[in-house]
């Protein structure tokens, strides 16, 4: 099965958690996801979604040197960023509630 217009839908809150204890660059990013299990997310979709969370408000960004190579641009949540994550995730819990009732239902016939 394809999952990934389900990972899609839930990308906003998936990155913006990754960040809500610790801010992060784009591979260190990437790597917390991977170890998390989403490996099926793309590396083109997590930097969109940091662009776009960036541009929404929802991330600040700053940059620091890098001992092994090319400064580095972290991200981290504002409190417009954390407000939003706490928005999606009082919905995530709404709709995963729901959805374990569904599942839960005896299948008729």
């Amino acid at each position: 099965m394809d999952r990934s217009q389900l990972l899609k839908g839930l990308l906003d809150i998936i990155v913006l958690r990754v960040l809500d204890n610790e801010d992060g660059y784009g591979y260190e990013i990437l790597h917390r996801l991977r170890k998390a299990g989403f490996d099926d997310l793309g590396d083109a979709s997590v930097y969109g979604t940091l662009r776009r969370l960036y541009r929404a408000g929802y991330l600040s960004t700053y940059v620091q040197p890098s001992e092994s190579g090319p400064h580095r641009k972290y991200y981290s949540l504002t409190e417009p960023g954390r407000k939003y994550l706490r928005e999606m995730r009082d919905a995530w819990e709404d709709v995963s509630t729901k959805m374990r009732h569904l599942f839960d239902v005896p299948k008729k016939g």
